[in-house]
C-alpha cells in the first residue's frame, strides 16, 4: 500500500507539470484571454480519476474561462496522454476552481 501512495504522488506531480506545460503552450485555445494555472492534482487510489484544481485570473471572468476549460476536457486529456507515456490509462480529468487566493485575500482584508 505504501508503494501505491509513492507511485500515486509521483504520478500526481507528473500530471501537474504536464498540465502546466499544456496550459502554457495551448493558452489561447484553452483559456481564451485569461490565465489558468494548475495549483494541485489529486489522484484517486486506483489512479482512474484526477481532480485538477485551477487558479483562474482575472477573477471577473472566472466562470466563463472555467466553462471553456471544461468544454476542452477531452482535448486536454488527449494532449496529456501524448506527454505521459509510462501509464497504462490516462486518468479522467475533473476540474475544480481553486479559490484559496480569494479566501486569503478576504482574510487579509478582514484583518486590516
Amino acid at each position: 500500500m505504501k508503494d501505491n501512495s509513492i507511485r500515486q504522488h509521483r504520478l500526481e506531480s507528473l500530471i501537474l507539470r504536464s498540465l502546466a506545460e499544456i496550459f502554457q503552450r495551448e493558452k489561447d485555445k484553452l483559456a481564451g484571454n485569461g490565465l489558468v494555472s494548475i495549483t494541485e492534482v489529486r489522484l484517486a487510489p486506483d489512479l482512474s480519476i484526477a481532480k485538477v484544481y485551477l487558479s483562474i485570473l482575472p477573477t471577473e471572468k472566472r466562470n466563463e474561462i472555467f466553462e471553456l476549460v471544461n468544454s476542452q476536457n477531452k482535448f486536454i486529456r488527449k494532449l496529456l496522454g501524448g506527454k505521459i507515456k509510462n501509464v497504462r490509462r490516462i486518468p479522467e480529468l475533473i476540474f475544480f476552481i481553486d479559490d484559496s487566493y480569494d479566501y486569503a485575500k478576504n482574510i487579509e482584508n478582514l484583518l486590516q
